[in-house]
C-alpha cells in the first residue's frame, strides 16, 4: 500500500495525472480474478466487434464479473462465427467518476506492474477520449511503462528502473510485430474482398498465422527480456486476440518520438500528446 501511495504522489505531482482519492482505500476480493474481459472480431476480416457504453462510448471490449457469463457470451460470438479472445484483467479505471480502490487483484502484482498499472489507470483520469479505445489504452500504457521507469528512478532503485524499462523494450518489440502481422492480415483480406472468398480469406489467415507463430517464437522470443519463450509458443494467435492486442500496442513509437521531442520529460510529452489527440478529433 505504502508504494502505491507513492506511485500515486509521483504520478500526480510528476506527470500531472489527477489522482484525487483512486487507490487510497484497498478491497480484498473473494477471489483471483476482478473481471474478464472479452473481445471479438470477424473470422475473415479485421473488423473487432463492438459493445457500446454510455459516456465511454464504442469499445472493442466487455468486462464480465461473472464466469458463467463471459464464457456463456463468448461461446455465442464464436457460435456466430467470431474469433473470441477471453482473458483476466486485474484492475480498471472509472476515469475519475469514483474513487476506485486499490484491488487485491491488483496488489498482487509485482513491484514493477504495480506502479505501472497504478500510473496506467490515473492517465486515463486524465484524458479518455470517448470511442477511442485503442489511443486510451495504448497511450495509458505508454505513461505507465515509462512512468514506472520515471518513478523507480527518482527513488534511486536502479534495478526495479532497470526491470520496468526492459519490460517497456518487450511491450515496443512486441507491438512491432504484432503491426507488421496485422498489416500482412489487412493486405490479404483486402487483396481477396468479396463473400465468395471468405473460406479463402480464413484459409489464408491461418496460413499467415503459422507463420508468425514460427517467426515470433524463432526470432522474437529471443530478444524479450522480461518474457519466456513460452509465451511465443502459447499466446493465442487470431483475429480477435490481434486487434485485441493492438488496442493497447498501437502507435509506441509515435509516443517514443513525442518523448524524444520533450527532451526525455514525461510530463511535457503526456501533455503534447493529449493537446494533438485532442486537435485531431475537433
Amino acid at each position: 500500500m505504502q508504494l502505491v501511495l507513492e506511485a500515486r504522489a509521483f504520478a500526480e505531482d510528476s506527470l500531472g495525472l489527477p489522482a484525487g482519492e483512486t487507490f487510497t482505500q484497498y478491497t480484498q476480493l473473494e477471489r483471483d480474478t476482478l473481471v474478464l474481459v472479452l473481445s471479438g472480431a470477424a473470422s475473415d476480416a479485421l473488423e473487432p466487434v463492438l459493445w457500446r457504453f454510455p459516456v465511454v462510448g464504442r469499445l472493442p471490449y466487455k468486462g464480465y464479473f461473472r464466469l458463467e457469463d463471459a464464457l456463456a457470451a463468448e461461446a455465442k460470438l464464436a457460435a456466430d462465427g467470431f474469433d473470441t479472445y477471453l482473458r483476466p484483467a486485474s484492475a480498471f479505471s472509472t476515469l475519475g467518476w469514483f474513487n476506485d480502490p486499490l484491488l487485491s487483484t491488483t496488489a498482487a502484482q509485482d513491484s514493477v506492474d504495480l506502479v505501472s498499472t497504478v500510473i496506467h489507470e490515473l492517465t486515463h483520469n486524465r484524458y479518455f477520449a470517448k470511442g477511442d479505445a485503442t489511443f486510451n489504452e495504448s497511450f495509458a500504457n505508454f505513461v505507465g511503462g515509462r512512468g514506472a521507469e520515471r518513478f523507480f528512478e527518482a527513488r534511486g532503485d536502479s534495478a526495479l528502473a532497470r526491470q520496468a524499462a526492459a519490460r517497456w523494450a518487450d511491450d515496443r518489440r512486441l507491438a512491432a510485430f504484432w503491426l507488421r502481422l496485422y498489416t500482412s492480415l489487412d493486405s490479404t483480406f483486402g487483396a481477396h474482398s468479396g463473400d465468395s472468398s471468405r473460406l479463402l480469406r480464413v484459409a489464408l489467415r491461418d496460413s499467415i498465422y503459422r507463420g508468425a507463430r514460427a517467426t515470433l517464437v524463432r526470432d522474437v522470443a529471443p530478444q524479450l527480456q522480461s518474457l519466456s519463450p513460452v509465451y511465443a509458443e502459447r499466446v493465442k494467435l487470431d483475429n480477435a486476440a490481434l486487434l485485441a492486442r493492438r488496442v493497447y500496442m498501437s502507435d509506441l513509437e509515435r509516443f517514443e518520438r513525442a518523448l524524444e521531442a520533450a527532451g526525455g520529460e514525461l510530463n511535457r510529452a503526456i501533455s503534447a500528446l493529449i493537446a494533438e489527440h485532442s486537435r485531431g478529433r475537433q
